[in-house]
């Protein structure tokens, strides 16, 4: 029986690799950068390199190693075939084969969404449940569905995307995806700090974000934690729109429990309590009781999922 397993999360500007026992337990971490010149072309060289060296430091066979898991920003078949990544330089191309060519171990590769999710159900925020949605509210907003304790990635690799449900047939503003009323629009992020910029011109209320020069989500939710009017609209107005998305999610997968994470989940029972909110207002009723959880494992969670894919 192999003992030792590696969860690798592929991002824009840094690789994150973790050593994980079959147990689940991170026994050391560590990053290297991501290499995107020619293509991406060094990229799983790299990581194949990265390993081989862990494994020598650390004494471990080749046949103590169960495998490598990989998460990677953009979709990603069954198979391992990467559907393009725009961030790395990627074209469409079978990552799961390649690595696992150059370390002779087997690999597993998925959207870095679905892993983060995938390591959240595993040790994290998810792990007393068997089905969970991960909303991840960053820059954008990321999604991953786990059913029976297993990735629903789509035939495309595009399972998960829950950034890009259309909630509003009225905006006029298009999103990165290039359609408009994306929720990533309005839940992520930016797309608080967009809402905060058109509510502080439309209206002449006070307001302490006023005062701040570049605003942030996480000083409208601190404002609305304080009492403000307007950070207070705009935690409901996030509330009401995340709900609302989630609630026609929850139609479709009926899962155990959503699990919040993303900088913006730094917010805290705040967040989850608005939500969750209208969410009830807003869901079949079947659905209405669907647990809400914060996600425990931060910038580690595609590690974590990387290394549980295999297992």
């Amino acid at each position: 029986m192999a003992n030792y397993l590696f969860g690798v999360d592929i991002g824009g500007t840094t690789v994150k690799i973790g050593l994980f026992n079959v147990s689940g337990e991170l026994l050391e971490k560590w990053e290297i950068t991501t290499r995107t010149d020619d293509g991406g072309a060094y990229i799983l060289s790299d990581i194949a390199e990265s390993v081989k060296a862990k494994m020598e430091e650390k004494g471990i066979p080749k046949d103590d190693v169960k495998g490598v898991g990989m998460g990677v920003p953009g979709p990603v078949k069954e198979d391992g075939t990467v559907v393009k990544c725009v961030n790395l330089g990627w074209g469409v191309f079978n990552a799961a084969e390649e690595l696992g060519g150059l370390l002779d171990l087997p690999v597993k590769v998925g959207n870095d969404a679905n892993m983060a999710a995938l390591g959240e159900f595993w040790q994290g925020g998810g792990k007393d449940y068997q089905n969970v949605v991960m909303v991840t509210l960053g820059t954008g907003v990321g999604g991953g569905i786990i059913i029976n304790g297993k990735i629903l990635a789509g035939v495309n690799g595009a399972g998960g995307e829950i950034g890009h449900m259309t909630i509003d047939l009225n905006e006029q503003d298009a999103c990165n995806c290039g359609k408009k009323g994306c929720l990533e629009q309005y839940a992520s992020a930016t797309g608080i700090v967009r809402l905060a910029n058109r509510a502080l011109q439309a209206s002449d209320k006070p307001s302490k974000l006023r005062e701040v020069k570049y605003i942030s989500a996480k000083e409208i939710f601190d404002a609305a934690k304080s009492g403000d009017d307007i950070a207070l609209d705009l935690v409901e107005e996030h509330g009401k729109r995340l709900g609302y998305a989630l609630a026609n999610v929850a139609c479709v997968v009926d899962v155990d429990a959503f699990v919040i994470g993303g900088g913006v989940s730094r917010a805290g029972q705040i967040l989850i309590e608005t939500t969750k909110k209208y969410f009830q207002q807003y869901a079949f009723h079947a659905c209405r009781n669907t647990n809400f959880e914060l996600a425990k494992l931060g910038n580690d969670a595609g590690m974590y999922g990387g290394a549980a894919a295999v297992i």
